[in-house]
């Protein structure tokens, strides 16, 4: 059979291959401070620990005699004096000495500038006489490794549970390799074909540990722009992924009407991720021990330390607590940079958790996430309290602009925002859905742009308002976003597709002078886009647009002509009795 590309097999020989570079290495290492003791640096440690704490004990006996017998310190004995060199020799070299060995085992370099390794560190020690490990046995298959197997023979082992899905990337150091024969097995499985399921293209190893597992491909998703948005006082070319036709176009009219009139201000109220766990105790009234002592002012400082000590970025904000029984829901609020921080203010939430458990040993924890935080669903407590960045933006539009750009007029738009987006939603029992479409416009954005599309969830809660100023010839309209949870780096921002959306707006990757900076400005935008689109949306229902500009855009042309061109069954024909 033929061997397929990415395979290999560690062998004595090559073992011996990689031995000779190492012991170059050795013999050509730097020198080392531990070389200028006379002895080994692990005795000499030993020697000057004992003689540090030898001559310390005597002294003290010998002041303690001396206060008794009212003798004055200065007065020394030549033993006193022996003590006295001992201890400071012993100081002095435990100060700049002590652990040498064990720094030089984790951070010494070697001669090449390379790291030492345990393995070169263990042929010093052995001189040289490396035993090598033995490989891990690879997957077989038909008495020869996987990788050498044919991909059909392989995508056959695979559907029928000979080799298991997942390993497939590890096994073959290939991952286009390992998509498409897992493809294939999916195929076999299933006897349905995934053919328009494009397959080359993308780079898998990007993706792998961080995006998606079991990988057959991808999904291709069409990128419009819309702007240029007039924000803050700077223009951005906003990239939407979606299918809905008409969605950009109105976008980009709800952009111009924001340009005409001078352009849109964004202000950032609050930046903060959030994360809840749940613990319970035997009574209640160990929760409320623990509630009112996580919310002491005085006790702040310490639960910061320990949720802080783990990223050089997650700082803790404020925590809050509820209590359901014998259950305590902590909810966490911490800054996290430039990433949408669900990773990371978890970390330090567990922390925490690992704190109090010293402090509380009846505290059992439930989970991590009790589902106040709360990540991808609509509740009250992010519309309340918000959730990532709370940002509101608002823009006054000119008369003139409200009838030649939108087509409408400024009181059809206040009276139809009252009615529909207020009233409306308030009949339904919204939380935080009194706007218009601002989910459409936050998952365009969101997918284009590498986030979580199921924060989409809570990030579009929204509240559109419209009111008109200036006598009434102008609109002022502003949307209010209390959760938009956005992150430039991290997840999917670093693929090249979205990486190179991000690139466009200008927040690519972390912002070096200001941490954190980027995935404001991202949120921003999100909000100003939000504003742009409901714009254009109210106007278009307010001119009665939408039906016939979804008739026009958002439907498939493909089978319409074998539609109209159909025969319509005939009428039934009226009978009338006698």
């Amino acid at each position: 059979m033929k061997a397929r590309k990415g395979c290999s097999a560690g062998t004595g020989g090559e073992f011996n291959e990689r031995k000779q570079p190492l012991l170059k290495r050795q013999k050509e290492r730097k020198a080392l401070a531990s070389d200028a003791l006379p002895l080994p640096v692990a005795l000499t440690n030993k020697i000057f620990i004992v003689s540090f704490f030898v001559a310390s004990y005597f002294l003290m006996r010998s002041w303690r005699d001396k206060i008794r017998s009212s003798t004055p310190l200065h007065m020394l004995c030549l033993w006193e004096i022996v003590a006295l060199i001992a201890q400071l020799s012993s100081f002095i070299y435990l100060i700049g000495f002590f652990g040498i060995d064990y720094v030089q085992y984790f951070i010494g370099k070697s001669g090449d500038g390379s790291w030492d390794s345990d393995e070169e560190r263990e042929c010093v020690k052995s001189s040289c006489q490396v035993v090598p490990e033995a490989p891990k046995a690879p997957v077989q298959l038909m008495g020869v490794g996987l990788c050498d197997n044919e991909d059909e023979d392989i995508a056959r082992a695979v559907s029928n549970g000979d080799v298991p899905s997942y390993s497939l990337e590890t096994q073959l150091g290939d991952t286009l390799r390992a998509a498409s024969i897992r493809r294939r097995a999916v195929e076999l499985t299933t006897g349905r074909s995934l053919e328009g399921l494009p397959l080359t293209g993308l780079d898998y190893s990007s993706i792998m540990g961080q995006c998606c597992e079991m990988v057959v491909g991808y999904v291709q998703l069409p990128v419009g722009v819309a702007g240029p948005l007039l924000l803050n006082g700077h223009e951005f070319t906003v990239p939407m992924a979606t299918t809905e036709g008409c969605l950009v176009a109105s976008t980009n009219r709800g952009c111009k009407a924001i340009h005409q009139s001078g352009g849109a201000t964004s202000i950032l109220l609050q930046d903060g991720m959030t994360r809840a766990p749940v613990v319970r105790f035997p009574s209640v009234k160990r929760c409320a021990d623990l509630k009112f002592f996580l919310e002491d002012p005085n006790n702040f400082d310490t639960i910061a330390h320990m949720f802080n000590r783990t990223s050089r970025f997650a700082r803790l904000k404020h925590l809050k607590c509820q209590l359901a029984g014998r259950n305590v829901y902590i909810r966490f609020t911490a800054m996290t940079g430039d990433a949408m921080g669900m990773n990371m203010i978890s970390k330090g939430v567990q922390n925490v958790l690992d704190y109090l458990q010293d402090v509380y040993p009846d505290m059992e924890v439930i989970s991590v996430s009790g589902n106040f935080c709360a990540d991808k669903k609509p509740t009250a407590v992010n519309w309340i309290d918000g959730r990532g960045k709370s940002v509101v933006c608002e823009a006054i539009l000119k008369g003139d602009v409200v009838r030649k750009v939108l087509k409408t007029s400024v009181s059809a738009l206040v009276e139809l925002n009252m009615v529909k987006n207020l009233a409306g939603s308030a009949l339904a029992g919204a939380v935080g859905g009194f706007n218009a479409h601002a989910a459409n416009i936050v998952s365009a954005v969101y997918i284009a742009c590498g986030q979580d599309p199921a924060q989409n969830v809570e990030s579009s809660q929204c509240i559109t308002m419209m009111e008109a100023v200036n006598g009434g010839q102008d609109l002022h309209v502003s949307v209010t976003m209390p959760s938009i949870e956005v992150g430039t780096v991290g997840g999917g921002t670093q693929l090249a597709s979205q990486s190179a959306c991000l690139n466009l707006l200008g927040v690519k990757g972390a912002n070096v002078e200001s941490p954190g900076a980027n995935a404001q400005t991202l949120a921003r935008i999100v909000a100003g886009t939000v504003l742009a689109g409901e714009i254009s949306l109210m106007a278009a229902l307010a001119a009665g647009q939408l039906v016939r500009s979804h008739m026009k855009y958002n439907r498939s042309s493909n089978n319409m002509a074998a539609i109209a061109n159909a025969a319509l069954p005939p009428l039934p024909t009226k009978t009338t009795s006698a």
